[in-house]
Parts: C-alpha cells; sequence; structure tokens
C-alpha cells in the first residue's frame, strides 16, 4: 500500500523479528494542562505593600507639619537677617568708633611720626637703614 492509502490509526510497525507490517496504534489521549496552583505570595511582595502606606502616610504628615511650621521659618529667616545686618553694622562701626575714641583721648597734639630710610645696593646687597623721629 502507498502511504497516502492508510488509513487514520494504522501505522507501519516493526516487530521484533523484524517484520514491518500494518498495525493499529493507540494515540494517546491529549495531556490536559496542568491545573495551575497558587503560588504563595513572595517575602519582597509583602514588604512593598506594607510600605507604601507608610511612605504616603509620612510624606503626607511631613507636608501637613511644614505647612504648619512655614510661619515659624519664615519669621526664623528674618531673624537671622537681623542678625546678619547686625554682625555687618558691628564689624563697620566698632573699628570706626575705636578710632574716633583714640583721637580724642590723646595726651597732647597730634600723633607721633617716625620716617625710616632704608637704602641696599644692587640686586642682593645688604640693606641699611635710619631711622628719624
Amino acid at each position: 500500500m502507498l502511504p497516502d492509502e492508510i488509513p487514520p490509526g494504522v501505522q507501519v510497525v516493526t516487530l521484533p523479528g523484524g517484520i514491518r507490517t500494518l498495525a493499529y496504534t493507540h494515540t494517546p489521549p491529549p495531556v490536559a494542562p496542568p491545573v495551575p496552583v497558587a503560588q504563595p505570595i513572595p517575602a519582597w511582595a509583602k514588604t512593598t505593600a506594607l510600605l507604601v502606606p507608610t511612605v504616603g502616610g509620612g510624606t503626607a504628615a511631613a507636608g501637613i507639619g511644614i505647612s504648619y511650621a512655614a510661619p515659624g521659618l519664615i519669621a526664623m529667616s528674618h531673624a537671622l537677617w537681623a542678625a546678619v545686618a547686625l554682625i555687618a553694622a558691628a564689624a563697620i562701626g566698632v573699628p570706626a568708633l575705636l578710632r574716633l575714641g583714640r583721637n580724642t583721648t590723646g595726651t597732647g597734639g597730634g600723633s607721633t611720626h617716625i620716617t625710616q630710610n632704608i637704602t641696599a645696593t644692587g640686586l642682593f646687597g645688604k640693606a641699611h637703614g635710619t631711622i628719624n623721629h
């Protein structure tokens, strides 16, 4: 027989003695797909699910706290700017007051002037100086 003449369910088989013959074969029934088994939830998923509301609640609480603290923070920034202005005024004013106080509390006429003349000969020469009071 030609292969296209063989009816369905019949195949050419080789017997243990080496003889080839036609025989009915049993086709195995189609295997049903395995039933899915419920998998346990991974630990990382549980941890993430528990952390999400905590982080969201913490963010909301921080936002509310900042909204309540905003007036105090603004006042504190104004106080810091006032302190910076005070330090700047002190840095300028204190030396000016000291200079005024030094000029008015002198014991006599003016201040003492000292003149010093220094001369040197050559690029690496020894310097000589005179002081005149």
